[in-house]
C-alpha cells in the first residue's frame, strides 16, 4: 500500500514540476522605479524595462471621445460693460479628451506573467 502512495506521489509531484517548468501565466506585483524609461521592480532581484512590458488602458494615457451637453456657471466681471455682465455658456456635442492614467514613479501595479515569463502585461494600479 505504501509503495502505491509514494508512486502516486511521485507522479504528483512530477505533474507540479512540469506545469512550473512551463512558467504559466501569473500574477504578479510591482512598484514603479522610473516612468522614463518605464521600470518595474517586481522583487529584490528583478527590474522590468519598457521591451519587457505592456500596458493596458488602465496605465496609459490616451485620447478618446465622449459626448457631452451642459451649461457653463454664470460668471460675471466688475464692470459696467455689457461684455462683463453675468453670461454663460453653452457645452454640447463631441469632444475630444485626454485621460491621463500614465504610471509614476511610487505606483503599485499588478501585472500578469505571460506564460515564459519573458513578457508582462501591466494590468492597473493598485490604491
Amino acid at each position: 500500500m505504501s509503495d502505491a502512495t509514494e508512486l502516486i506521489q511521485t507522479i504528483k509531484s512530477a505533474a507540479v514540476d512540469a506545469v512550473n517548468a512551463s512558467k504559466p501565466t501569473t500574477v504578479c506585483y510591482g512598484t514603479v522605479i522610473s516612468a522614463s524609461p518605464l521600470q518595474i521592480r517586481i522583487d529584490q532581484k528583478t527590474t522590468l524595462g519598457t521591451n519587457q512590458l505592456v500596458l493596458s488602458r488602465n496605465v496609459s494615457d490616451y485620447e478618446t471621445t465622449v459626448t457631452v451637453e451642459w451649461e457653463t456657471e454664470e460668471t460675471g466681471g466688475g464692470s459696467d460693460e455689457a461684455a462683463f455682465d453675468s453670461h454663460a455658456h453653452s457645452i454640447s456635442g463631441e469632444k475630444t479628451i485626454t485621460i491621463h492614467n500614465g504610471l509614476a514613479a511610487g505606483d503599485a501595479v499588478i501585472l500578469l506573467r505571460q506564460q515564459g515569463g519573458q513578457k508582462y502585461f501591466v494590468v492597473d494600479k493598485i490604491g
